[in-house]
């Protein structure tokens, strides 16, 4: 019989993708909580930067320092607190999934382009003398080519944004990509988030805003070549302190509402 077949060539070919799928799925396994561990740190890692307690960059022991703070469930329907959840058991991404654990988003509401959100979101406080010192909220929305996932860090007035970071997006490098920039996320320290009447009012405008801008604490200055990305950012910001997102919550705290 000729060594060379058909037949032989098959046998051989099946025999090392199986041989191949058995390590890959082997690996898989394997390295699966290795995965979920450093998926957790990042979290982690990103929180603390938003708190201010991390630089990045700076060496340190990220879970010792996330014992400063604090986690809790939100009702994203009234805004409270809930205690008869535990936080790790919350996955917002599966649950917007979800029909049981997501509500719909009406169109002309969806400002992040959204379509659905999860029922329960986490936030993340840092206290200070038994006050909120901090208030971290996470945040997504639709950028040119992605859902840009990141943080947004409220000071104790509950109105002046301390920061913002993305931690995952897919916009293009050089262009969208620069909402990752140091230097355009340092800008939007400081402003003001929210108007008199209380409505979001940050805003990302084409150029730079002008020093002498009466409505400057309001604005961001854009980024060049990237204007449908940098408007999501603005809109997936406004989004989620609106009434659709962390409003509620927010007006709780303001009032007293909560345990803030």
């Amino acid at each position: 019989m000729p060594k060379d077949t058909i037949g032989k060539t098959i046998t051989v070919a099946i025999g090392v993708c199986v041989v191949c799928s058995v390590f890959v799925s082997s690996a898989a396994v394997y390295l699966q909580p290795l995965q979920q561990r450093n998926k957790e740190l990042d979290r982690k890692t990103n929180v603390l930067m938003a708190a201010g307690l991390l630089e990045p960059g700076q060496a340190a022991e990220v879970d010792e320092l996330f014992g400063q703070i604090e986690t809790r469930v939100v009702d994203m329907a009234t805004g409270e607190f809930d205690e008869s959840v535990a936080p790790e058991s919350i996955d917002e991404r599966r649950a917007v999934k979800d029909s049981d654990r997501r509500v719909d988003i009406a169109a002309d509401k969806d400002l992040a382009k959204l379509k659905y959100k999860a029922k329960q979101k986490l936030v993340y406080l840092v206290r200070k003398d038994g006050r909120i010192e901090r208030i971290i909220l996470p945040v997504h929305g639709k950028g040119l080519w992605s859902t840009m996932y990141g943080f947004v860090a409220l000071d104790a007035d509950k109105t002046t944004i301390k920061s913002l970071a993305f931690y995952e997006h897919g916009e293009t490098p050089g262009l969208g990509g620069e909402v990752d920039n140091p230097k355009w996320k340092a800008l939007w320290v400081d402003k003001k988030a929210f108007d008199q009447s209380g409505s979001p009012r940050i805003e990302v405008i084409k150029g730079t805003v002008d020093a002498d801008d009466p409505n400057g604490a309001y604005r961001v200055d854009g980024i060049s070549g990237a204007t449908i990305t940098a408007r999501g950012v603005m809109n997936l910001v406004r989004f989620w302190l609106g009434e659709e997102g962390y409003g509620p919550l927010l007006e709780n705290l303001a009032t007293g509402g909560t345990d803030g």
